[in-house]
């Protein structure tokens, strides 16, 4: 039996990947940070919360990080812990470098001290490509980040690489493209979308603020993406891999897609800040713009090319941008409460 470590396992891809790691017949190893109570509502929702074995964990402490590779040869380690919302991290931008940043380079030093054969997978992000210099982008695209989360993320994505060219590691790194699920925070503009047009749905008529409506994304469902993190560590040599669809999407159109699932017929007039969405069976609003919401420094189009993990790994993406919407809108509107 493998034995696996998931940092970040109660979050939306720590909790898709356990499930996907159990199912292939793993000891699952989760990895949470130390709180009140240990927050496993994903977890719970799949139904495999009792088959994990929970450890305490913080990328901001070696000691911590140490004992626990030290004390287990695990033969996989998915590193998914993160400071994980980008707009957070303007307000946290120290405790964003920190646990992105050198946290990745904490857990790959006591990878190479004590479990060197382990595999390990570092989750890097589209968002280091930020101001982007090409169109579609793939493993070989130059990063320029936007904000602090990419800026740490791109150290995180080059100490993986550092470690695995200097010490022989067999490190990965995915730079996955957005991703998204029933299970994604809802501080994110896709679940933000989907709540509050579920609550919208349900005759509660306010309305949801957002801001740029002309932002464009390439998202996908996060149960396909687990699938390529497992994918890239079975491979015999370590190796980067972008996994996206290839299909962007203006986050308006994520919206009508969303309404569409919940049978809101939706009209857009304005523009820009007075941009607005009426359902035409209520009459009453339900998008607005709200230029608070703007990020200082806007990332307006992501677009990946995963050739490489489609033609090496054999991994493509299966739920489409209007199924995905449909399924986050259903699902909030089905466990919606007052």
């Amino acid at each position: 039996m493998k034995k696996a470590l998931v940092t970040g396992v109660s979050g939306q891809d720590g909790s898709y990947l356990a499930k996907l790691l159990l199912e292939k017949g793993y000891k699952v190893t989760g990895a949470i940070r130390r709180n009140s109570q240990i927050e496993i509502a994903r977890l719970q929702k799949l139904g495999i919360a009792d088959d994990i074995e929970y450890v305490d964990f913080d990328l901001s402490e070696v000691n911590n990080i140490t004992r626990l590779i030290r004390g287990t040869a695990f033969d996989e380690v998915y590193n998914l812990a993160a400071q994980s919302f980008v707009g957070s991290s303007w307000e946290q931008p120290i405790y964003a470098a920190d646990v992105n940043g050198l946290g990745v380079v904490r857990l790959l030093d006591a990878i190479r001290t004590f479990t060197p054969e382990a595999r390990f997978y570092q989750a890097s992000t589209s968002e280091m490509f930020g101001l982007v210099r090409a169109v579609p982008q793939n493993e070989e695209t130059p990063l320029y980040p936007r904000s602090p989360y990419g800026v740490a993320k791109v150290y995180g994505h080059f100490i993986t690489i550092n470690y695995r060219e200097s010490f022989g590691l067999h490190a990965s790194s995915g730079i996955l493209f957005n991703h998204e699920s029933p299970l994604r925070g809802s501080e994110f503009v896709t679940r933000k979308i989907t709540l509050g047009l579920a609550r919208f749905a349900h005759g509660q008529h306010v309305p949801v603020e957002l801001g740029n409506l002309n932002a464009k994304r390439d998202w996908g469902f996060a149960g396909d993406y687990v699938d390529g993190m497992w994918r890239m560590l079975q491979q015999d040599k370590a190796d980067d891999y972008v996994l996206a669809t290839g299909v962007t999407t203006p986050i308006r159109d994520f919206v009508s897609f969303a309404a569409e699932a919940l049978d809101l017929d939706l009209e857009w007039s304005g523009a820009e800040e007075t941009e607005q969405a009426v359902d035409r069976k209520s009459g009453k609003v339900a998008i607005k713009v709200n230029p608070k919401f703007y990020r200082p420094a806007e990332v307006d189009l992501l677009l990946g090319d995963a050739t490489k993990a489609r033609t090496k790994l054999g991994w493509e993406p299966k739920v489409g941008i209007r199924e995905l919407a449909g399924m986050m809108a259903r699902s909030d509107y089905d466990d919606w409460r007052v």
